[in-house]
């Protein structure tokens, strides 16, 4: 088991050194440049979606679902205020109101 452990952390080191490092003679191009900066919204998006609408383990989709109101208020809170604090907070109260 520590050989399986030992084998993931060098592959993930490596994969990100080879990224990171300054001094390697590997650069990467415009197009993959542009590639991976939807990687963060992609993963992002694959945790909060069966948060927010199957919450149970079932698809729900009405609105007395707290999960779906604080998503909804994280959502307007973000485009309006433009503030991390209040949206956080913000979402984190209407989904306790509801809960």
């Amino acid at each position: 088991m520590i050989v399986t452990i030992v084998a993931l952390a060098c592959v993930t080191f490596a994969t990100r050194y080879l990224f990171l490092a300054k001094n390697l003679p590997f650069t990467i191009g415009p197009r993959f440049q542009r590639l991976l900066s939807f990687s963060a919204p992609c993963v992002l998006t694959a945790i909060w979606v069966p948060i927010v609408f199957m919450p149970n383990g079932e698809f729900v989709t009405e609105l007395n679902n707290p999960y779906l109101l604080g998503a909804l208020a994280a959502v307007f809170l973000a485009f309006k205020f433009k503030n991390l604090y209040l949206t956080t907070f913000g979402s984190l109260i209407v989904f306790y109101l509801f809960f």
